[in-house]
């Protein structure tokens, strides 16, 4: 399992924008895209588009190809599986805190409850 310490701060910064992680569901939909046909779905321009792609790509999550004048972006899977494994470690982590949280205030309950009576 992938341990808190391994998740990829600058993965996550890139999937955090609502912007980007809707454009990497548009890329999945549409099995790839460019800037321009990215631009003419999302409330943004061409430009944002491009730069936001930019940072998807360093992230690892795209990788583009030429395409005539453009260049033509793909989820890149095994960085996307690799994001689903960290949420996951996370969520799990999560659920372990909470869960002791948990325990720990049911403890205080019945410890209260003890003094009352």
């Amino acid at each position: 399992m992938t341990s808190l310490a391994a998740v990829d701060d600058d993965l996550w910064s890139a999937i955090g924008d609502p912007t980007r992680r809707r454009m990497l569901d548009l890329l999945l939909a549409d099995g790839g895209g460019t800037a321009t046909s990215l631009g003419h779905r999302l409330p943004v321009t061409r430009q944002a588009v491009a730069k936001h792609l930019g940072v998807l790509d360093r992230a690892g999550l795209v990788r583009s190809t030429p395409a005539g004048r453009e260049r033509r972006y793909r989820v890149d899977d095994a960085q996307l599986a690799r994001a689903v494994a960290q949420l996951t470690a996370v969520g799990t982590a999560w659920d372990a805190r909470l869960h002791r949280i948990k325990q720990i205030a049911e403890a205080i309950q019945r410890g209260a409850t003890d003094t009352e009576d």
